[in-house]
């Protein structure tokens, strides 16, 4: 068998041009087919890129461009609602800090990378069907148009298709009881140190903030929220009935007061719903596997959803590179890395959790935090096998045994 020489990536976001990367660099040829009829320029809030997701990313050779458009948090602060800082991480030593990458810009530095390489990247392609045979995977596409290749990727994002073409039974994502918000408000609204992320605790809710030197001081915040009908409902309520709701869960902290003060309805982001996969029990086929949030995506309080991504897509690049037999190829890469991306979730499942709690729960944590921030929570410890794992894109992937 001679090995995959052809990948049809299903998703253009973050995950797809990734792959599609890693793939190039181990001599496969991808294609990319996008759903959306146009790019995802301008589109997008704020994320981090932790060190792991930083060192991935030399891999397939973006760090530099990366680096151009981000910005570096080596600091990261707790607080409580009173401003209180209850505890500090200073990064890990001989590890780069992490860094601030407004989604659109890596969604752009992802698709020039991939453009320059070679990479076909072809929109309003929205996947409906696959059928795999012993040689290879046929897609057929909403436009009427099909393609084949020697596999199907689905990096096609948590409401993943390919997910439910794989295992017809595949649960959804679920709703993790809050709703996300941010905006930009003026520099001078704050004194804000450049390289530190703030993140609060207060009296109802979470907030978190940063200053942009470029833009202006960046907040975001969970509003604990029943599960709504639908989005599309939700985005019906005019952003200035949002923010009022929002200035009156944070009444009483600081300087969420004073950032939502200063915040402009029209500049409020839209609402984002929290969601997080369950464990996919099944993450391939014969032919077809999945990527990025499709199959694990953790809730954005891991801090690690475009890291994982980048991470798996490059081992499963160095699976496919070195196994001929493409579903020996997948076990192997579902072996590296479940157990990771799923240990990671749970954390993010737990802080999802605690933003979510009713008044008694927020009283007794607000107890309980302080004795334990100072007693047994240790950063470095917290974060060190989440920051520190590194991908050895030189060593040999082997077929899992047995």
């Amino acid at each position: 068998m001679d090995g995959t020489k052809h990948a049809l990536v299903i998703g253009g976001g973050i995950a797809g041009p990734a792959v599609a990367l890693a793939l190039a660099r181990a001599g496969i040829r991808a294609t990319i087919y996008e759903s959306y009829a146009a790019s995802a320029d301008g589109l997008g809030a704020g994320l981090m890129v932790s060190p792991n997701g930083l060192e991935a990313l030399k891999i397939i050779g973006v760090d530099s461009e990366l680096h151009a458009v981000s910005q570096p948090i080596p600091h990261m602060q707790l607080a409580d609602g009173r401003g209180k800082v209850l505890s500090r991480f200073d990064g890990l030593s001989g590890m780069q800090p992490s860094r601030v990458v407004y989604r659109s810009d890596l969604y752009r530095v992802l698709r020039e990378a991939a453009v320059a390489a070679g990479i076909p990247i072809l929109h309003d392609k929205r996947l409906v069907s696959a059928s795999e045979t012993v040689d290879g995977v046929h897609a057929r596409f909403a436009d009427g148009s099909d393609a084949s290749g020697d596999i199907l990727i689905g990096a096609d994002g948590i409401r993943s298709t390919v997910r439910g073409l794989i295992d017809p039974g595949a649960q959804s994502p679920h709703y993790a009881g809050t709703l996300g918000f941010g905006a930009l408000v003026p520099l001078d609204t704050l004194q804000v140190p450049k390289d530190t992320m703030t993140f609060v605790f207060g009296k109802h809710a979470f907030l978190g903030y940063w200053a942009d030197p470029d833009r202006g001081i960046c907040w975001f915040g969970n509003l604990p929220y029943a599960e709504p009908p639908s989005m599309a409902a939700v985005r019906e309520i005019p952003s200035a009935d949002w923010l009022a709701r929002l200035r009156e869960l944070y009444a009483d902290d600081h300087p969420a007061q004073t950032l939502l003060a200063r915040t402009d309805p029209d500049q409020l982001f839209a609402p984002i719903a929290s969601e997080l996969m369950p464990p996919v029990p099944h993450w391939h086929s014969e032919r077809m596997v999945l990527i990025g949030d499709a199959v694990h995506a953790p809730s954005s309080s891991s801090g690690q959803g475009a890291s994982l991504a980048i991470e798996s897509a490059i081992q499963l690049a160095r699976c496919l590179r070195d196994i001929p037999a493409p579903s020996q190829a997948f076990a192997c890469y579902e072996q590296l890395r479940r157990e990771r991306v799923e240990k990671i979730a749970a954390g993010a499942a737990k802080t999802n959790t605690q933003k979510a709690l009713g008044p008694l729960g927020k009283a007794l944590m607000h107890i309980v935090m302080p004795i334990a921030l100072k007693t047994v929570f240790n950063p470095a410890r917290t974060f060190a096998s989440h920051h520190a794992y590194r991908i050895d894109w030189a060593a040999t992937a082997l077929p899992v045994s047995g």
